[in-house]
């Protein structure tokens, strides 16, 4: 696509014509809220010159920036505020990037490993960030809530190296990926405690610090419960791919 002859309307609609499908299952803030606020800045970078690569790095640098602000100040709706809006502006860069690379005529291995090495680095990083909140201000966070985003940083990285595997072990033993297949609205929104938007939005509650912990407690939960499930199915999916010989 040649940025001084097209519009930026134009590579809008460009981007949203050669969407990909969405998942099945897939949370609903990413679906209905991240993809479209990416596809907005994908353009902009786009029509800026920005490289996929320098998309991502931008997305790690804003989510850099919010997991600081989280540890760094007291809780408060200003810092909440801030760190949601930081955090939720990684994630939407995070989305660009790839929309960027289909602009630019398709990604790279290097880019798309770049792209999986920053989102692991950001799920530790923000429940990392909660913990540190709660040690470096112990006199505002009861003692006993350093134990969830710790408990939460390993549900996330089992989540999202199973996820990572799976994929990588069916195409090493030849299996096809599962395309996006019909929307599911009910699944979509009983995924919605392992969307990380939603995880982003938690933060504006840092300044009623007992609804943040109540929240982030039940996205705890329903992130668990989630995996548990999830799981079960993964090594049965496992469990069916051909041996090799």
């Amino acid at each position: 696509m040649n940025t001084t002859t097209t519009s930026y309307r134009d590579t809008v609609r460009s981007l949203a014509a050669a969407q990909k499908g969405k998942a099945s299952g897939a949370p609903l803030y990413s679906v209905m809220v991240n993809r479209p606020v990416g596809r907005l800045l994908a353009a902009a970078c786009f029509r800026a010159g920005l490289t996929p690569n320098q998309v991502t790095g931008i997305s790690a640098l804003c989510s850099a920036i919010g997991v600081a602000v989280l540890f760094a100040m007291d809780p408060s709706w200003v810092s909440g505020i801030l760190v949601w809006f930081l955090l939720a502006l990684g994630y939407a860069f995070d989305s660009a990037d790839g929309q960027v690379a289909r602009l630019r005529g398709g990604g790279s291995p290097a880019g798309e490993w770049l792209d999986h090495v920053v989102d692991c680095v950001k799920i530790n990083a923000v429940h990392l960030g909660v913990f540190a909140g709660v040690w470096l201000n112990q006199d505002v966070w009861p003692n006993w809530t350093a134990v969830i985003p710790l408990a939460f940083l390993v549900v996330g990285n089992t989540s999202f190296f199973t996820m990572i595997l799976n994929d990588s072990l069916k195409q090493i033993h030849g299996v096809a990926l599962r395309k996006p297949g019909q929307y599911n609205w009910k699944r979509s929104v009983l995924a919605l405690p392992t969307d990380y938007g939603i995880l982003c939005l938690s933060f504006v509650l840092l300044g009623a610090l007992p609804l943040f912990l109540g929240f982030y407690a039940v996205l705890f939960i329903g992130s668990l419960g989630h995996l548990t499930l999830a799981l079960r199915k993964w090594y049965r999916d496992m469990e069916a791919l051909p041996s090799k010989r």
